[in-house]
Order: structure tokens, then sequence, then C-alpha cells
């Protein structure tokens, strides 16, 4: 049985939350009460307490009148760390992929987050179900624009990335949209620490059919996979399994083509020579 770490770490979320429910209770409200009094679900409240939802600052400032806690609330939500402006499943894996010697990532459906464009990002988010409300949209677009400052980072980190060729095709956001996505994917595949791959879709094998990986090197030479499906995601650190995921991605960079073949493909999607 391999190890999984799942994400489960206290968060500022976590204590901001807890912050309010001690705010609320001093003030002599219930969580009804408090939801009541801004029109929104109780349910919504909840969450917030329990650091399941990010509070929101317009929504803090407005807390912090009601309950007269002297802008505490504001201020706690104004020195968020950036990492952690990011889903609560995923933050684990983004603080190990801030830090990374290497990055091997295998993705199906779209473009990996660190070589999206702002406009692809945007709308990669607008396709999420429950959808997101237009501050929590943004607020996630540019915590994904500043993950890719990794490649700005001395000395910069290893990195391969296989992509399906679907997602080449796919138009999310509209045609323009992907073009200049994949416009940025062939600026991309030309850096020297960047490896750009991409599986034909006409491939008669296929060694990882079960879907997205992540493989990651950490400073200290750990070996870590990155799974993530809807709505769940874990880190697998027992060098048995993370091995197997190695071999997975291995025999998918025999049978994608060649970073040269792959950019020809992008040459020519793009109509270019």
């Amino acid at each position: 049985m391999h190890s999984a770490k799942r994400s489960k770490r206290i968060t500022s979320w976590h204590v901001i939350g807890a912050q309010l429910a001690v705010f609320r209770r001093e003030a002599r409200l219930t969580q009804a009460g408090l939801a009541d009094a801004f029109g929104m679900h109780e349910e919504t409240v909840a969450s917030i307490e329990q650091g399941r939802r990010p509070l929101k600052l317009d929504f803090a400032i407005r807390l912090d009148e009601l309950l007269d806690t002297k802008k505490a609330l504001q201020t706690a939500v104004e020195k968020v760390p950036e990492r952690e402006r990011f889903p609560a499943f995923a933050q684990d894996f983004v603080d190990h992929e801030q830090e990374a010697l290497t990055l091997l990532s295998y993705q199906t459906q779209a473009v990996p987050g660190l070589l999206q464009t702002e406009e692809y990002a945007r709308a990669v988010f607008s396709c999420l179900y429950p959808p997101l409300d237009e501050d929590q949209l943004e607020e996630w677009v540019q915590a994904r624009l500043t993950r890719q400052k990794v490649f700005e980072r001395k000395p910069r980190p290893m990195v391969n990335f296989l992509l399906e060729e679907s997602i080449l095709q796919r138009p999310i956001g509209g045609r323009q949209v992907l073009r200049a996505q994949n416009q940025h994917l062939r600026r991309c595949a030309e850096l020297p620490f960047l490896g750009l791959q991409i599986m034909p879709t006409d491939r008669e094998t296929h060694a990882a059919l079960d879907g997205p990986l992540v493989l990651l090197e950490t400073p200290d030479h750990d070996q870590l996979a990155y799974i993530e499906g809807q709505r769940i995601s874990f880190l697998v650190d027992d060098p048995a399994e993370v091995s197997v995921y190695q071999q997975k991605y291995g025999m998918l960079r025999s049978q994608a083509l060649s970073p040269a073949e792959s950019m020809g493909l992008l040459d020519d999607l793009l109509g270019e020579s």
C-alpha cells in the first residue's frame, strides 16, 4: 500500500476562520444570525470559519465594522501569503513545485498551469463548476501567474512537459485564446531548461491512460509524485510507488514526439514554418 500525503496543513484561512468564530461568539451571534446580517447562507459562514472557504477582503472589512474588531480580520486577510491563494487541496504541491530541482509533468485535459497565458488561465478557471465568483476567479488567475515566477529562479529548475495533442486543439476560451496559448507554448519550447513533448492522438500504445501526473525532486533529493483528480489531490512519497510513476513517465517520453517534432507540430498548427 503506497504512502500518500493528503493536504491537511493548517493554513492562514483556518486561523482567520477560527478568529472569526471567536469574534462572532463574543458578539453573541450564531452562524445563522451572522449570515442573516449579510444576506448570505449559513453554510457560507460555516465554511469560512472552518477554513474551507477564504474570507474575501471586502467581507472582512464589513465584518470588522459589525463585530467592532478594529480591522483585525482585514489585516489578517491582507497578510495571507501569496502561496496560500490557491485551492487548499493544491497548496502542498505548490510549495514543493516552487522549490523543485526537477519537475516532470504529464497533462491530459488542459495546458499545465506553469505554461498558461493569463487569458487561458482565466478561461480554465471560468470552466469550474460550481462557478467561482469574479473576485475569486481573478485572485486565482493572479496566483497562477505568480507561480510561473519559478522559471525566473536561480538556479532554474529542469522541467519537462508532456501534453496530449488534443489539448492543442481544445478551444478553451475561444479560438483566439487557444492560438495565443499555442504560440506561448512554442516560445516556451525554445527555453534551454524546458522540454516540451506532445503525445499524438493516433499513438497506438500509451503508458498512462489512467490520468495525469507530476514528478518532483526536492532540494533534499527526495522524489515525490503528485496525483490530482476531481476535487482531490495527494502527494506520494513511498519510494517504490514513486519509482512506478517514474517508469511510466519514462515510457511516455519514449512514446511521445521528440521536442523537435513537437515544435514542428506546433508550427504546423500555427501555420508557421
